[in-house]
């Protein structure tokens, strides 16, 4: 489905607020210790964000893998984000994934 530019619009800003929204769950995992919880949140406030940069530019990604993919290739590859700040993404989702689903996994 192709979006108008309005459309396209919409979605950015609703993304943005929700990874606005999102981080500002952060503070409260981490002040009552809740690390997965935490990381897992920060994953999704990026993510959130990451997601909106790529329908503003109209780039189409369909898995998480993908979207930090595109992001690599599009912004990170093009010096618009810096490799530290990709590698950081990566790494928030692979803490989130053995967060949420690897059940021996501690988040200190």
């Amino acid at each position: 489905m192709t979006l108008t530019k309005e459309q396209r619009d919409a979605l950015v800003k609703l993304r943005l607020e929700k990874a606005k929204e999102t981080f500002s769950e952060i503070e409260n995992h981490v002040k009552h210790c809740y690390w997965r919880t935490a990381a897992n949140r920060m994953y999704y406030a990026c993510y959130y964000a990451v997601c909106a940069l790529h329908i503003k530019n109209g780039i189409s990604a369909h898995t998480h893998a993908g979207v930090i993919n595109m992001f690599g290739l599009n912004f990170v590859k093009t010096e618009i984000f810096s490799q530290k700040e990709g590698k950081f993404f990566k790494q928030l989702y692979a803490l989130r994934q053995d967060g949420d689903y690897d059940d021996w996994f501690n988040i200190s």
